[in-house]
């Protein structure tokens, strides 16, 4: 009985130090990608079968709750914008003079037609805090040595995904390659991020890409021009009236 109280409590030991590990490689993470505060230009391509829509976007972030993303081009765009105070989400509609509250149910609904949702643009930060997070394995994804990390749901958690399995490099914490999972354990989504380059002091994924797996001929690149960190910025920035006043 002993021996097999020790083995127990020995796998136990190593099951909670793996889970401790895998979420602080996620804490990593995310302050890797996103720093204590971000702004981004970038260019996101919208790729079908027979056409392709590019539009231009400007983001900043601060912490881990404020977010706040605006539509640069083409013209019936400009001005559109998302923002994220905590764990309200809002939608400002220059064409129709409107501001659309997102609702928890509309987390999983398309940004601006293209195949990342809602949450993936301006709710990144919800990984760290509303999921739990075990190493599965070390796996080679684009010639870059990779944790393989499950993050699972939290009871109740105001998420689109029941499961994100992610493949974090082991050299500089980006996030290399990220699988979505609706509640069924099917996967929905894959993001792949590439072309790693000096942006702002760090490094930075300059594409990516999401690809829906029921879609064959649809993606989503996000092509990274320039990036900021760790500066300086207001929490009233993020706010209903700054992001109706935004302008390119």
């Amino acid at each position: 009985m002993l021996v097999l109280s020790l083995l127990i409590f020995s796998g136990l030991h190593t099951s909670l130090a793996n889970a401790e590990s895998a979420s602080e490689i996620i804490r990593k993470s995310d302050a890797q990608m996103r720093g204590d505060s971000s702004y981004t230009e970038a260019t996101m391509r919208i790729i079908r079968p027979d056409w392709t829509r590019t539009m231009s976007m400007k983001s900043w972030t601060k912490g881990q709750e404020l977010s706040l993303v605006l539509v640069t081009a083409p013209a019936k765009d400009k001005g559109s914008a998302s923002l994220k105070r905590y764990r309200e989400m809002w939608n400002w509609l220059p064409s129709i003079e409107r501001v659309i509250k997102i609702a928890p149910s509309m987390l999983g609904q398309s940004w601006m037609g293209s195949d990342f949702t809602n949450d993936d643009l301006i709710n990144q930060s919800s990984i760290v805090v509303d999921y739990t997070h075990s190493m599965v394995e070390q796996a080679i994804f684009d010639g870059e040595q990779t944790w393989v990390i499950d993050a699972t749901a939290k009871p109740n958690a105001p998420v689109v995904w029941s499961k994100v399995r992610l493949w974090i490099s082991t050299s500089n914490y980006l996030q290399r390659k990220v699988e979505f999972y609706d509640e069924f354990d099917e996967l929905v989504n894959t993001m792949q991020t590439f072309d790693i380059k000096p942006m702002g002091g760090r490094q930075v994924a300059s594409r990516m890409q999401m690809i829906p797996a029921d879609k064959p001929g649809n993606k989503t690149e996000i092509i990274t021009h320039q990036a900021q960190f760790d500066f300086a910025i207001k929490d009233s920035f993020f706010s209903q009236s700054q992001m109706k006043a935004l302008r390119d």
